[in-house]
């Protein structure tokens, strides 16, 4: 792909300044106005009692997130990072796991998920003490693709005692842990049929998908429990943040629980007891009311994502370049634009064509390195990654702001 070729086709969207003025054109920006300013001073003027980890706005926006997608247990937590690690705990993925009828010889946790994937999935393994395994993309969706997955299981694990085991490595697989790419949603009914054969809990990662469904099934509700994130570049930020969801009450009480120190509920306010090793990862008073606000903002968010996408196709597709688009049957959020560059294009000519739209303030990414290549991850299992490897050359993200549906 020309340089100037793109550069130009990208200007047919993106004037030299902006609405507000600002010569560069970023990833994607929330929208933040009047009514994020309310509720903060709402709480702020609330004698400062609820700034904090506690509060009503905690409960609300943990209500509106069960109401929008359907799924009957939401726990809002400090990241997308920790709602994926205590999602994993829920789903009994830990650093040592007891095998049956061998209580003195713990056994270590493998969780299987995508190479292709931001950096948090794998680190949300690894900080639950497990080791992930990579398996590869499919070119649609750019999620895990569902043969790679089932060719790994047979080729590199077997099952005995009820439980599947990684044969080199004589880890138990733990979960599998799908992702649904940029708001995609990834080919996750054909994944949970695999993980239900070969009884392995799934934890769904849903840090890009808040807004994203498969027929009429909110993703995050394939598995025994999934995390978001509210980062700043998310659909809908609270600054910082992640929410947990679960359809199992009991497992949302856990979380519940463990993510506020694990201090006894049953016992009087003032008495400071804790039955469990736990984590303060409970979301500020402050960022609940932030979110809350945003999610007024949801529907006319997704209405502008979807617009934005089609002008992309229109004047993208004008110069030969292909948008990743959601399979037939699935909604997506249209979270972050991505588009393919051309079969056989290399890492230079990517990386020739990324500078070049740099030196014009318009900030376009590839995207990530894949975890296999990661230094931190680079012994871990995997299967065959061709796809992965393909995609890491060509896909490149767009700018994805909601308000550029209005340019």
């Amino acid at each position: 792909m020309d340089p100037q070729t793109f550069i130009g086709a990208l200007r047919q969207l993106l004037p030299t300044h902006d609405a507000h003025g600002e010569a560069r054109h970023y990833l994607q920006l929330p929208l933040i106005g009047d009514a994020e300013k309310a509720v903060l001073n709402d709480v702020l003027d609330d004698k400062g009692r609820w700034v904090s980890n506690m509060g009503p706005q905690v409960a609300e926006l943990e209500r509106q997130l069960e109401e929008f997608t359907g799924i009957a247990h939401c726990v809002v937590c400090v990241n997308g990072t920790t709602a994926l690690q205590i999602a994993l705990e829920l789903a009994g993925v830990g650093p040592m796991h007891a095998l049956p009828g061998f209580p003195d010889k713990p056994q270590r946790d493998l969780v299987i998920c995508p190479s292709l994937t931001f950096v948090a999935t794998a680190n949300a393994i690894a900080h639950r003490g497990a080791v992930p395994a990579f398996v590869d993309a499919e070119g649609q969706t750019l999620g895990m693709d569902p043969a790679a997955l089932d060719a790994f299981l047979h080729g590199q694990c077997a099952r005995r005692d009820g439980e599947t085991f990684h044969v080199e490595s004589g880890f138990r697989v733990g979960a599998i842990m799908p992702v649904h790419i940029f708001g995609n949603p990834c080919r996750i009914e054909e994944i949970a049929a695999i993980a239900a054969e070969w009884s392995i809990p799934i934890v769904e990662d849903v840090a890009e998908s808040l807004g994203s469904w498969v027929g009429g099934v909110h993703t995050g509700r394939f598995g025994v429990a999934s995390g978001t994130s509210f980062n700043g570049n998310k659909l809908i930020t609270t600054g910082g943040g992640g929410a947990i969801f679960t359809d199992d009450e009991a497992l949302a009480k856990r979380a519940k629980h463990i993510t506020a120190t694990a201090k006894d509920p049953t016992k009087p306010g003032w008495h400071y007891w804790h039955d469990a090793v736990a984590y303060n990862y409970r979301m500020p008073n402050l960022n609940a009311a932030f979110g809350l606000a945003q999610m007024g903002r949801l529907p006319g968010l997704l209405e502008q994502k979807e617009r934005l996408f089609h002008r992309w196709k229109t004047i993208l597709g004008g110069i030969g370049l292909d948008l990743v688009e959601p399979r037939d049957g699935t909604t997506s959020n249209r979270w972050l634009n991505a588009i393919r560059l051309p079969a056989g294009t290399t890492m230079e000519q990517r990386n020739e064509l990324l500078m070049a739209v740099d030196a014009e303030k318009i900030y376009c990414r590839p995207i990530w390195v894949p975890m296999h290549k990661l230094p931190m991850y680079q012994h871990c299992p995997a299967g065959p990654l061709p796809v992965t490897e393909d995609m890491e050359r060509r896909i490149i993200n767009v700018p994805s702001t909601a308000r550029l549906a209005d340019q």
